[in-house]
Order: C-alpha cells, then structure tokens, then sequence
C-alpha cells in the first residue's frame, strides 16, 4: 500500500496519540491530529490528506459532530476517503454518509469490533484506495429499519451479507463459514434476488449493491 497522509480526529488524547503511533508504524502519516470536528474540517483544508480518520462523538455535544463534520468533508471534498470510529451506530447520518460521492472511498467501524491492530490498518487502507468498508453490526441495524425484506433472508443468507458488507470475497466467506465456494455463490445470488438488486461482477460492487439497498428506497423508515 502507497504511503498515506492522514487527518485522525479524536477527543480522547490517549487514543489519538495511540492511533497515530500505529498508523506511523504501518509507514503511514498523520498529518493532523485534533479533537474536534471543526478543526478536523479546518485541518483538511491545510493539509489535504488522503483519508479521514474520525470518531463520530467528539465536543462540544459528544453526540455526532464527527460524522457531521465528515458529511461537510464529503461533499467539499469529493475524492477525500473517510472512515468513521464509534462505539455505536448513529443511524440518522449514519445511511447518508454510507451514500455520499457513490459510496466509494468510506468506511464505518464500530471501535468495540475491532479485532486486531492489522484488521485497523487494512480498512484504513482498503477506504484510502476507494473500496467501502462497513462493520456488519452497521448493516444489521440500517437493514432491520427495513423489516419486510430483511425477512425474506434466511439465517445463513443473513450471515453471507453481514460477510459481503465487509468487503470479503467468495473464496473469503466460504473459509469463514466452513462452506464451498459455490455454495457461497448460491447465497448471494439469493440474497441479490431477494433484497430485488441487480447482480454485481466483484466485491466491491457487492458492498454497493448492499449499501444502495439500505439507502435507496423512498420509503425506507427515518428517510
């Protein structure tokens, strides 16, 4: 992976500061590190990063000034990568910032379902080079809002979709579940024909698909 300038946005000074060191160790650069949402948006337009690193809760309301300042981010920056950290899924912005520029180069990531510091560093990574990372908790949530469909699902279905969101290929998924390739195969094409998307040729079309169902209909609840 090239080397990446990135703007991290934390209120918490040791989890900034531990963020930075790890994303430095990976031969990364944190060319900005701040702590609210207000000098992240001032610190892009200093430094123009690569890629956005923020936490959703930061001051002065703790509530969602991250992924706020994120969506202003998106749409004065159109080619700028964002991954937001939380520890819980803000579903009012949450869909519209999985939407915004067609939905490549973002990523959503519950903090407390980050395995391993490696898993980190590749969504950082995978975002920066345009792919879409979204933890499956995220998608869980946004697609229960849509009962109806998610019904039409069966369990195993439910389980190959939270993989798919994550951005895994066929070959990936199959390990995960101890399953053959084909029979992964079988289920997205179910789960494509039932959620009514059209089919999508590699992973990250996949995501989108998905990600264009959680946002896509008129009449989805809270829209």
């Amino acid at each position: 992976m090239p080397h990446l300038r990135i703007a991290l946005a934390e209120d918490g000074v040791l989890l900034r500061e531990g963020l930075a060191g790890l994303l430095d160790r990976f031969g990364h650069e944190v060319v900005a590190s701040v702590s609210d949402g207000e000098a992240l948006i001032a610190a892009v337009a200093e430094h123009t990063p690569d890629i956005v690193v923020a936490d959703v809760r930061m001051p002065p309301a703790f509530t969602d000034e991250g992924l706020r300042a994120a969506l202003t981010l998106r749409a004065s920056h159109p080619k700028l990568a964002v991954l937001v950290l939380s520890q819980y899924v803000e579903q009012t912005y949450a869909a519209e910032l999985l939407d915004s520029n067609g939905g490549t180069g973002i990523g959503y990531l519950l903090k407390d379902r980050i395995g391993d510091v490696q898993e980190f560093v590749d969504a950082v990574e995978r975002v920066a080079a345009g792919h879409t990372v979204v933890d499956p908790e995220v998608v869980r949530q946004l697609l229960s809002r849509r009962r109806e469909p998610l019904s039409r699902l069966t369990p195993r279905e439910r389980e190959v979709l939270s993989l798919v969101a994550e951005g895994r290929s066929n070959a990936a998924i199959a390990r995960a579940l101890f399953v053959t390739e084909a029979a992964v195969a079988k289920h997205i094409a179910g789960i494509l024909t039932k959620l009514d998307l059209p089919p999508a040729g590699d992973d990250h079309r996949r995501v989108l698909a998905v990600l264009t169902y959680l946002r896509g209909h008129p009449h989805a609840p809270g829209r």
